[in-house]
């Protein structure tokens, strides 16, 4: 077991601490699939791709109304081939199901087992994808797959960034196959997402990543067994792309990362994946944000910032005096939520003591990464940090924007961002405060080693160090006191003994020696190993000066190992200065003497200068000289530094008198001498920077009247295009309205136009078609390009040719025509030509309707025969009445002809005889008024009448002496009735 730590095997779980309870490794996958409400189609199309038996848990978190019970487990399970089902409390997952989340609950995974918890609105927002997948990634580790799908919002990029973070892999659907794609467009944005694919290739590719992962880890080899030299390889390339040494990261933490990118690539070798890097810089590049996760979070580890604000702070506040500017560093700090967190404790913390000390805090904020830097600059978040930051804290730190939250002016200006690397470059001094926190994890021992002096040396007495959860100051307990060793806040000790501290510098060699199959990897020259070349580099290293190569005016070129003991950042904005980043005692001689070499182009020495550093002040000669060969370096200025024993560092310059005077009396004198070059050095240069200020104040208050008035009309720009916006959205609703209508009101004409089976013609003012039926095309030959054609030019089987003469009429007179108009094929049709009038009462054209009238023209012809044909039988009839009245004339019997209203029409001499009445009397009378009053009519007869019967009988008619014979004949034709009579006695 002692043994063990020597090689690190690849199957690691993590190379981060376990800050899970209980970590349950259940043997599979585990994929955590985020979508909004509007996500179904996604989900459908995703589950619809998993096969039976891919061996993977699948848990949905889906926003859902907690007060509506959806049909969401049987729509899914339409399409699934594994079962589906609603997650419950405590619930086992096991692999190929699929559990989704429940509505109105939060769900997380402890042990491999679900959990619901009573959902809590944070600030309105609903969260439940970043507080499943953050579970997730505690529990799972790197097993922990996130899946982000069709939604909008930015919840899941959180969550994401965590899966990450413990070595586990994301997927992302693409923004073309994505019905809102807010959710998937945030975690792209990001750089959350390891995998961007639609929606229906991701099942595919999550379980090609999975199999590849498995197949790739077998717990039985070792780094060093896969080709120590390979990893090598992988950093230079990191080095020679993006100029950052990864040789002196954890081994165990690069191969883990690497073997992320090769299961995303599906590549088995790591060699093969070296030639893959050196094939695509792109990858080059994706390899450096991999390594670079960004683990941060707003007031990440939630107790540790409540101690430094209640007791670490204030400590640090009393007794400062009024005006106090603190200075504090957050190396590491990825997208600025640790510095900006730091930021709004401070200002809590200080409120007390405020206004009467007005202490300031300046931030200064390093990351390796550019991007990551650029996005803490500009210090804009999502909206779901509102899971991280209370809702006071938004309230008064941010500024809330459309998507999103915005640090506020007052806490983004405490914070100086700049992009550094730790290792290499110089650090940040005089600091009061220092929060390096999940950094050094990722480190080797030998950096942690060479760190932890290197932040002692960078604070002030009495100065604060913050680490990680997981990390410690290991054997340097004589540099720190632990405040409390729980949340890792340490104090410096003021006394800490005398630990060397090991300054970066950029032109530091890896401190691992490379194999020959490493530095085949890049370009090199070859390397003489004989004796006179190892002492040349055993003299320059130990025993030349250290020396600074700069332009003339000052801005570093080169820097040699060590300068750092002369050197430091200056405070404020990066800068690169020499002058600037001289340290006290250094500025004013370097100043001088460096613009005497520049201006008068010699040599100027400067001996026994004291400069200040951490544990007193240090001797040193001072060289400036304006380099003219070699001509590679012709221009530049070199400035060499060689220590002196602080004991003798005035005597050079006593000799350099040439005077035997006493060493006290001539170091007043150098020192006045000194004073004054210095005084007058100080008067040129404030005269000119008086001035310079002048103008630059006179400049920027130029501008800013400038921005203000632009922002005055930005702010009224943007409250114009609100309410334009608010308006063109009515707009658009109305006009979407009114669509929707004139859609349904066409759809009515049509169909109504089409029902009638009417051939209606539509046309313009220039009598150009404009619409037509169907109907109309077995008339005239339409086909559907020819609207807009004159009608004139189309041909028709109308014998019409004056058809646009008459519609040109009618525009003109705007009275419609109407004709019967026959085809050439024998049918008729009639015509009638009507002006088209607009709801605006406009005449805008003519419509002309068909109608079919064969059959009314055919029955009108077959009418006019028949009329034609009983115009003969009248006269026919005509001439047979007449003899018909002459022969009942000259009858014996008197005869009365009556209608169907027993009126009597016809009437013989002889009736009248007979009735003793009038011709003229009876004619128009009712039959019964016929006889004589009193007369009483048979019964028999009175029924035939009504009846309209045939009937002969003899009677008795009242009125009327005798008996007489009585005949009744009905009239089929007429419907009326012939009665004769006559008297017995007569009848022959």
């Amino acid at each position: 077991s002692g043994k063990a730590t020597a090689k690190t095997p690849i199957h690691i779980a993590s190379d981060l601490p376990d800050h899970s309870p209980a970590s349950s490794d259940p043997g599979f996958p585990v994929v955590g699939i985020g979508a909004s409400a509007g996500g179904l189609e996604a989900l459908e199309v995703f589950l619809r791709k998993v096969p039976a038996q891919s061996g993977m848990a699948y848990v949905v978190v889906q926003h859902l109304d907690p007060n509506h019970k959806g049909m969401l487990i049987e729509l899914l399970q339409r399409c699934s081939a594994i079962p589906v089902t609603q997650a419950q409390d405590k619930l086992k997952v096991q692999p190929n199901h699929v559990y989704v989340i429940a509505p109105g609950k939060d769900m997380s995974l402890l042990s491999g087992e679900l959990h619901l918890l009573p959902h809590v609105s944070t600030r309105g927002l609903n969260l439940p994808i970043d507080f499943f997948f953050r579970s997730l990634a505690e529990d799972q580790q790197q097993r922990a797959i996130g899946v982000i799908l069709s939604g909008m919002g930015s919840d899941g990029t959180l969550g994401l960034r965590a899966i990450k973070e413990k070595a586990g892999a994301t997927f992302v659907q693409a923004l073309g196959s994505a019905k809102f794609d807010g959710m998937p467009r945030s975690a792209i944005e990001s750089g959350m997402a390891d995998l961007v694919a639609p929606v229906e290739e991701l099942p595919e590719k999550i379980i090609a990543y999975c199999q590849h992962a498995l197949h790739s880890k077998r717990p039985d080899v070792s780094i060093e067994d896969k080709a120590q030299s390979t990893l090598e390889k992988v950093c230079l390339l990191l080095r020679a792309h993006t100029g950052n040494d990864f040789s002196q990261y954890k081994q165990s933490t690069i191969y883990r990362r690497i073997e992320r990118r090769m299961g995303l690539h599906q590549i088995d070798s790591l060699d093969h994946y070296v030639r893959y890097l050196r094939e695509n810089p792109r990858e080059i590049e994706l390899l450096f944000k991999e390594l670079l996760i960004g683990v941060t979070s707003f007031f990440r580890d939630a107790p540790t910032w409540e101690h430094l604000k209640q007791q670490v702070l204030p400590e640090l506040l009393n007794g400062r005096p009024t005006g106090t500017v603190l200075r504090a560093w957050v190396p590491g700090c990825s997208t600025g939520e640790e510095a900006y967190s730091l930021a709004m404790i401070f200002k809590e913390a200080a409120a007390p003591f405020k206004p009467a000390t007005n202490i300031a805090l300046q931030i200064f904020a390093t990351d390796m990464d550019r991007d990551a830097i650029d996005r803490a600059r500009q210090g804009w978040y999502p909206d779901n940090i509102a899971a991280d930051v209370s809702p006071e804290r938004l309230r008064h730190f941010f500024v809330q924007e459309e998507s999103g939250f915005r640090v506020s002016k007052d806490i983004r200006e405490m914070v100086v961002f700049a992009q550094q690397n730790i290792i290499m470059d110089p650090p940040f001094t005089k600091l009061d405060f220092l929060s390096c926190r999940n950094l050094l994890i990722y480190l080797s021992s030998d950096v942690q080693k060479k760190l932890i002096p290197l932040f002692h040396y960078s604070l002030s007495p009495g100065g604060i160090l913050l680490l990680g959860s997981a990390e410690t100051i290991g054997s340097f307990s004589n540099l720190f006191n632990p405040i409390d060793a729980k949340t890792r806040i340490y104090r410096k000790q003021n006394q800490g003994g005398s630990v060397p501290v090991d300054f970066p510098s950029s032109t530091q060699a890896p401190q691992h020696a490379m194999s020959e199959s490493a530095q085949e990897a890049v370009p090199s020259k070859a390397v003489t190993s004989n004796l006179q070349v190892i002492a040349d580099r055993v003299l320059v290293q130990r025993f030349s000066p250290l020396g600074v190569l700069c332009t003339d005016k000052g801005d570093i070129l080169y820097i040699s190992s060590r300068a750092g003991k002369y050197l430091e950042p200056a405070v404020g904005k990066a800068n690169m200065n020499v002058i600037a980043m001289a340290r006290d005692g250094l500025r004013f001689e370097l100043s001088s003497a460096f613009s005497a070499a520049v201006r008068q182009d010699r040599i100027v020495r400067v001996h026994g200068i004291k400069v200040g550093t951490s544990g007193g002040t240090q001797g040193v000669d001072l060289t400036v000289q304006k380099l003219t060969e070699p001509k590679e370096l012709r221009g530049s200025v070199m400035i060499t530094f060689t220590d002196v024993p602080a004991g003798t560092a005035l005597a050079p310059k006593a000799r350099t008198r040439g005077k035997r005077e006493p060493s006290r009396i001539a170091e007043l004198e150098q020192e006045l001498q000194q004073a004054r070059e210095e005084l007058q050095t100080a008067r040129e240069e404030m005269q000119t920077s008086q001035e310079e200020l002048k103008s630059t104040n006179e400049e920027l208050q130029s501008t800013n009247e400038e921005l203000q008035s632009s922002n005055e009309e930005l702010t009224t720009s943007k409250e114009e295009m609100q309410s334009l916006n608010e308006e063109l959205q009515t707009v658009n609703h109305e006009l979407q309205t009114k669509v929707d209508e004139l859609s349904r009101s066409n759809n009515d004409m049509k169909n109504l136009l089409n029902s009638t089976n009417i051939a209606t013609l539509f046309l313009d003012s220039a009598l150009h078609v404009r619409r037509f039926t169907t109907p109309t095309v077995r008339i005239i030959k339409l086909i559907a390009a020819d609207a807009g054609r004159p009608i004139t030019d189309i041909a028709s089987d109308l014998e019409y040719p004056d058809l646009a003469e008459d519609a040109r009429e009618v525009l003109r007179t705007l009275v419609f025509r109407e004709k019967h108009v026959k085809t050439r094929d024998d049918r008729w049709f009639s015509v009638r030509i009507m002006p088209y009038r607009t709801l605006e009462n406009v005449i805008d054209g003519v419509v002309i309707t068909f109608n079919d009238s064969s059959e009314s023209m055919t029955l009108e012809r077959e009418l006019k025969e028949s009329r034609n044909e009983l115009k003969e039988v009248k006269n026919e009839l005509k001439g047979s009445t007449h003899m018909l009245s002459t022969l009942i004339e000259q009858l014996d019997a008197g005869v009365v002809a009556v209608n169907r209203g027993l009126t009597v029409t016809l009437i013989n001499g002889q009736a009248e005889r007979l009735l003793r009445r009038d011709r003229a009397e009876l004619e128009g009378k009712n039959l019964f008024e016929a006889f004589p009053d009193g007369a009483t009519l048979d019964h028999k007869l009175v029924d035939a009448l009504r009846r309209r019967t045939a009937l002969s009988f003899e009677t008795a008619l009242g009125g009327l002496a005798g008996t007489y014979k009585v005949q009744l004949h009905p009239d089929p034709v007429s419907e009326g009735l012939l009665l004769t009579f006559a008297p017995v006695t007569d009848q022959r």
